[in-house]
């Protein structure tokens, strides 16, 4: 007899409301990921824009790619809140609210009568998280800033690319994203301590401050050394790692990871023989770092030897020493890895039809984190929140004659389909 599936249990953070008021990247992904983990998010936008994200590439028949990843798995409300019902019918939503979520300059909102201290007076247990460039403290708290200010500013940067020249943007937003990640670790937490205590907090996440908390080797190695060793631009390679970087071949690049000394002999023998594997000016890691152009050299003349980066990739797998192609986009998402993990989701679009997007990383035993539901059209679930909140019909079509709340014409469109 076959033996039948456990049921799934439920995600996580099922039946936690979370409010998304924030824009562009930091803020809306750690709110994607709350609703990834089984929250309701209701993302908040001001008519007639909405977020800023929205207006950010890559598009297609007036819908932002980027928009559509960062806030899928949420709900629709646009409103405007500089008009007295339009601030009242949010400090309702925010009475019924575990979580609120907010990337705004220090002090923004308490402009707006939605900043900690109100809300918080509203609704004792809520979760504030409130994502800047610097912080609600110290003496830059109040400049404005993105990623790239905290990725320049943090030494990060200043590691990046050929010694002399001007560092390479990271291109890939790692303060936004490693900020946002550590918000829903600090809201998790948030909500964990709230079951004991009752009340909720504020949490202040700085893009800075997760920059500089990123460094693994950089700041202890200045601390150590009595601020003599400075890290600086190296290129390809790491010095203090000897052999870890990229090498080229003849139809592309390659990585290897071969800095410690067993994978290191097995390079060796693979490139060199037992001569090389036996070569004592590469026996340890301080060998190796001290003799490091000769033994980059010798790797790259190899590499180079090959056919292709294929080929390289399967002698290095054969031979056990960490590797991999340096891939290019289109490569990655045709990656049977990528495939097998489920990391590109398709949805149902209303307006754009079946579209692909990245997924997030989670994984659990017994719950699926598959994306619910496309991100919203511009206030798509207006009238449902309304409703939700003791709204009547009556009241609901005089906000929306008014403006007070604001749909986008494909709300409609979509809702005769």
């Amino acid at each position: 007899m076959a033996t039948q599936p456990l049921p799934r249990r439920p995600l996580p953070l099922e039946g936690i409301r979370v409010i998304d008021y924030s824009h562009f990247l930091a803020g809306p992904f750690s709110s994607r990921c709350l609703a990834a983990l089984g929250a309701e998010v209701i993302k908040v936008e001001r008519p007639t824009a909405g977020d800023a994200g929205r207006a950010h590439p890559y598009f297609i028949d007036g819908q932002s790619g980027y928009f559509l990843q960062q806030n899928m798995g949420k709900q629709g409300l646009c409103v405007n809140l500089k008009d007295p019902r339009g601030l009242e019918l949010l400090h309702k939503l925010v009475e019924t609210a575990d979580v609120f979520v907010e990337n705004y300059r220090p002090g923004a909102l308490a402009k707006l009568g939605l900043g900690y201290e109100e809300l918080s007076r509203i609704n004792p247990r809520l979760v504030y998280c409130s994502v800047s460039a610097y912080g609600h403290t110290g003496p830059d708290s109040a400049r404005p800033g993105f990623g790239l200010i905290a990725e320049a500013k943090s030494g990060a940067m200043a590691q990046l690319g050929m010694p002399g020249e001007a560092p390479p943007l990271f291109r890939m937003p790692l303060a936004d994203m490693y900020t946002g990640i550590h918000g829903v670790a600090a809201i998790c937490a948030a909500l964990v301590g709230r079951a004991t205590s009752g009340k909720g907090q504020h949490i202040d996440m700085a893009l800075y401050d997760c920059m500089v908390s990123m460094h693994d080797y950089a700041v202890q190695r200045y601390t150590l050394s009595g601020g003599v060793e400075i890290p600086v631009q190296t290129g390809r390679d790491q010095p203090e790692s000897t052999v870890y970087g990229v090498f080229s071949s003849r139809d592309g690049h390659l990585v290897i990871a071969a800095q410690v000394d067993d994978a290191w002999k097995r390079l060796a023998r693979l490139i060199g023989g037992d001569a090389l594997a036996a070569d004592a000016r590469f026996l340890d890691p301080a060998s190796r770092n001290a003799n490091r152009k000769a033994a980059l050299a010798l790797v790259e003349e190899w590499t180079l030897a090959q056919p292709s980066v294929k080929a390289c990739i399967a002698a290095l797998d054969a031979a056990e020493v960490p590797c991999a192609p340096v891939q290019t986009i289109d490569q990655v998402l045709a990656d049977p890895q990528i495939q097998a993990r489920g990391m590109v989701v398709e949805q149902d679009h209303p307006v754009l039809g079946r579209i692909r997007m990245p997924n997030l990383p989670f994984r659990f035993s017994d719950c699926d984190t598959t994306p619910r539901s496309v991100a919203p059209l511009m206030g798509q679930h207006n009238r449902d929140i309304a409703a939700g909140l003791g709204y009547s019909a009556a009241e609901i079509a005089a906000m929306e004659r008014d403006g007070v709340l604001h749909a986008e014409p494909a709300v409609e469109r979509a809702a005769m389909a």
